[in-house]
């Protein structure tokens, strides 16, 4: 599956940080989740992404408002779906992983789309 191996890496990240993992690829029509977790009571939806180099941008630079709009949605149902209700504290974080999966280097950024 592509983006796997990055996904592993942002998610042993996430959880040396005391994140637990509520789904992975969690999918609606139109869109998609890569990681759910929760720090504390916060559910932290987590968009992975990854280039082996920056020529077209950062991987974090990615991220267009158009996969913000579809992370939102996802994200909603996610929550009316799976807890019955949308106001439960959350927030988007995005990790972005430059170079090869498993060496390059990852950054990670909280509560990115407000």
């Amino acid at each position: 599956m592509k983006g796997s191996a990055a996904e592993d890496r942002a998610l042993a990240h996430l959880l040396t940080l005391g994140h637990e993992l509520l789904a992975r690829n969690y999918r609606i029509p139109g869109g998609e989740i890569d990681l759910v977790t929760r720090q504390g009571g916060v559910i932290v939806f987590t968009e992975v992404r990854q280039r082996r180099g920056s020529r077209y941008g950062s991987p974090l630079e990615s991220v267009t408002p158009r996969k913000v709009a579809l992370l939102r949605r996802a994200a909603l149902h996610y929550l009316v779906q799976v807890h019955g209700r949308e106001d439960l504290a959350c927030r988007f974080d995005v990790v972005g992983i430059l170079g090869s999966e498993a060496l390059g280097e990852l950054t990670h950024l909280e509560n990115v789309f407000g």
